[in-house]
């Protein structure tokens, strides 16, 4: 139809839209009701399960099953997606005995899917539906059927699959999350299959990892000079300098900050050393900490640089700010 033919009402708009937030919570909201034994049974099926979770779907039920698997496979779930048209033609190798299939059809009819339902009978492999048909070909060969059936779709025509599909995902959801809390997945546990995300930092990034050592910490004795103090800070750029004793223990820290105050004051500098301008008793960080714990620590005490010590009080490093978003940890 010609965009010039097409009568825009916007309350119209507005109203389907309204109309399909309704009609697709009632869906979830539905789900509840149905869930019982067959649920549990399933969340068992899948944890004695020595292999992994293979989801199946056809059309929009596949692209529904896609996200099912990967939210299974970042929980704590081996999960993979297989194509059932692509199954029937080689594919289904993919597939063994040790694992479960998720196969999620609407009517449970999809003929590509049926189509491989008795080979998989056949090979001894247990089966979970998702889906509305439960008199259907898909609903008779599964082990456990999980009943994902809507009223009617959100689409006008009730025709594209909107609800169902929506259903589907909730369905798919539940059964990660309970799978998830079962197995005593934490948030390690998901920092771990996510070590690129945001999450993952946080949680696997330690201060080891992203502070500065060796001779690139800036470091002076009580009795430097300002000059070399000032020397040392504008060589190692960290806008600090660590004020250690002979056996590199932590005494002080002279900062940026620390300069502008006393200039501010008026205070004459040229023969101060570092321990008269030091300010003792830093905060510090152990390196084996996360670095999250740097973070709320700097950004409790207002501070942009924080030193690192080892159980003795010895300096092993030292990191600011700009070192922790580099490692995109803040």
């Amino acid at each position: 139809m010609s965009p010039d033919a097409v009568n825009f009402d916007a309350q119209q708009v507005l109203n389907l839209a309204r109309k399909t937030f309704e009609i697709e919570a009632a869906a979830v909201s539905g789900l509840a009701g149905r869930v019982g034994g067959e649920f549990a049974e399933a969340v068992a099926l899948v944890l004695a399960c020595r292999g992994r979770v293979v989801v199946m779907g056809m059309g929009k039920s596949g692209h529904i099953g896609r996200k099912i698997a990967a939210t299974l496979a970042s929980t704590g779930t081996p999960a993979m997606f297989v194509h059932p048209a692509e199954a029937s033609h080689g594919d289904l190798g993919m597939i063994t005995s040790q694992d479960v299939v998720l196969a999620i059809s609407n009517s449970g009819e999809s003929q590509e899917l049926t189509a491989i339902l008795p080979v998989l009978s056949r090979q001894g492999v247990p089966m979970i539906a998702i889906t509305g048909g439960l008199q259907s070909a898909l609903a008779r060969q599964a082990r456990v059927t999980l009943d994902s059936s809507v009223a009617l779709e959100a689409c006008p025509l009730n025709l594209a699959p909107t609800a169902s599909t929506t259903a589907q995902l909730a369905m798919g959801d539940a059964l990660a999350v309970a799978l998830l809390d079962v197995r005593g997945f934490k948030e390690d546990d998901f920092a771990r299959s996510h070590p690129g995300g945001a999450l993952g930092r946080k949680l696997l990034t330690h201060v080891s990892d992203v502070m500065r050592s060796g001779s690139d910490v800036p470091r002076v004795r009580l009795d430097t000079s300002f000059t070399e103090l000032m020397r040392e800070m504008s060589g190692k750029g960290l806008g600090a300098s660590a004020v250690v004793d002979d056996a590199q223990r932590v005494l002080g820290i002279f900062t940026d900050g620390d300069l502008r105050r006393l200039v501010e004051k008026g205070v004459d500098l040229r023969s101060s050393t570092a321990g008269d301008v030091m300010h003792a008793g830093p905060r510090t960080v152990r390196a084996d900490a996360l670095a999250v714990e740097a973070v709320a620590l700097m950004e409790q005490h207002r501070i942009t640089s924080v030193l690192v010590i080892d159980e003795d009080g010895v300096l092993v490093g030292a990191l600011n700010t700009n070192d922790l978003m580099r490692a995109k940890v803040i």
